[in-house]
Formats: C-alpha cells, sequence, structure tokens
C-alpha cells in the first residue's frame, strides 16, 4: 500500500508538518510512504477552460501538477494537510487540486461526477490560529476541512479521519491527546 502525504503548508516543519510526521509514525509501512511539500512545487494555475472534462488531462504545459496527478493515481492512501488561510485549505494546495480535477472525477455523458480514485482511503489534517471552539463556530477549520473534503468526495475517497489542531497562534505544542489521534488515525490505513 502506498500513502502519498500532502504537505499544503509553506512551513516545512510548522504544525502541518509534525501533525502530518505524526500519522506516518503510526503507519504499519512507513517505506512507502512519499512526502511532498506542495509549496516546492511549480505550478501554472487552472485557466477554467474545461477541456480536461472532454479528454481527462489538463491541456496546459507540463509541469508538476502533471506529474503529481500521476503520483494520485499511483497511491493506495492519500494524506493531505493544510493550515486554514481564509477559511479555505492553503492556495498552493488549492491550485494543485484544481489542476487536477480530471484525476479525482471524471463525468458521465450527462455531465454527472464520477469518482476516479474510488475506494481509496484519505485522511484531512488542518491548523488554525482560531481558538477552540472558535475555529468550528467561525467557519475557520470547518471550511478548510470541507474544501478539502469536497475534493475527496468526488474522487471517491474513504476518508478515514480528520484532525484539526486550534488555536496555533501561540506556537502551542502537538500535546499527547492529539499524538494519540493521529496514531489512531493511522491504524485505520
Amino acid at each position: 500500500m502506498k500513502t502519498l502525504v500532502l504537505n499544503g503548508s509553506p512551513r516545512k516543519s510548522g504544525t502541518i508538518a509534525s501533525l502530518l510526521k505524526h500519522i506516518i509514525n503510526g503507519l504499519d509501512n512507513q517505506e512507502d510512504v512519499e512526502w511532498i511539500n506542495v509549496y516546492d512545487l511549480l505550478i501554472k494555475p487552472c485557466i477554467g477552460c474545461m477541456k480536461c472534462r472532454q479528454t481527462g488531462n489538463c491541456i496546459l504545459p507540463m509541469d508538476d501538477a502533471h506529474e503529481m496527478g500521476e503520483k494520485i493515481n499511483e497511491a493506495d492512501n492519500l494524506i493531505i494537510g493544510t493550515p486554514t488561510y481564509w477559511g479555505n485549505m492553503s492556495a498552493q494546495l488549492k491550485m494543485l487540486l484544481e489542476r487536477n480535477v480530471p484525476v479525482f472525477m471524471g463525468e458521465s455523458k450527462n455531465g454527472i461526477p464520477t469518482p476516479n480514485q474510488k475506494g481509496k482511503k484519505a485522511a484531512i489534517v488542518t491548523a488554525c490560529t482560531t481558538p477552540y471552539p472558535f475555529n468550528f463556530i467561525l467557519p475557520e477549520s470547518r471550511g478548510a476541512v470541507q474544501s478539502v473534503k469536497e475534493v475527496l468526495k468526488y474522487g471517491g475517497y474513504k476518508i478515514k479521519g480528520i484532525i484539526t489542531k486550534p488555536g496555533t497562534k501561540n506556537k502551542t505544542t502537538i500535546n499527547s491527546t492529539l499524538i494519540k489521534k493521529t496514531h489512531k488515525l493511522a491504524l485505520k490505513f
């Protein structure tokens, strides 16, 4: 089983990266894990031409988005981490996912979405500066989780868990309860 981890944070050793590493540490087969720092990728933004819906491939010149589409297709498990920016996922992660619409879903003749990653497992990891419980009362963590969940849902993934770390403004450490949650989530893969 191959696991692809997408760190959608610009901070390579920040809260999201730490949580993702804790999940990886709990996996049985760590040698089949590939880690991608999404902010290291060179990706042009989607131009909304909709050609990918007809051809199944993005028509833009080859860049890292195409390569990542292949990696997503090859992976059995997908773990996506993102900080919460304006109640949503990070811009670079969103750009990667937008460029890979045909990797996640196709369309029937009637234009109904069809999942291309059906049955694969996924997890979502988010963090935000807003303290608990306001991170969910306001659309902070909830918005980031929902936006990633939407992509995974249309792709056909089985979401095995969601980890959320609120109140990161003061650079709080990841407590033992949260570490246990990451290890428990890892056991579902």
